[in-house]
């Protein structure tokens, strides 16, 4: 077994479907978040960087679900869905 890493493109791509989701605006996770500008989170959502582990629970409290579910591994076609241990 390899070592899993994270797909940061995906995971971007599902930090902005969880917000479309919940019908939310960039801004208005700027504001939740604190930030004084949506900068981080349309990096995030662009698969530049990934969210701190502060900021990874405090979306997946508003957007009532796991960090795991806004995490993305990255998978090969032969690897099994490994839960992420953080």
């Amino acid at each position: 077994m390899e070592y899993p890493s994270l797909d940061v493109q995906a995971t971007g791509e599902r930090i902005r479907s969880l917000r479309v989701e919940k019908h939310l605006r960039v801004e208005d996770i700027a504001i939740f978040m604190g930030f004084e500008s949506p900068n981080a989170v349309y990096k995030w959502q662009r698969g530049e960087c990934l969210p701190t582990v502060d900021n990874l629970y405090a979306l997946s409290r508003l957007f009532n679900t796991t960090i795991d579910d806004i995490l993305i591994p990255t998978m090969r076609e032969e690897d099994e869905c490994l839960p992420l241990r953080l």
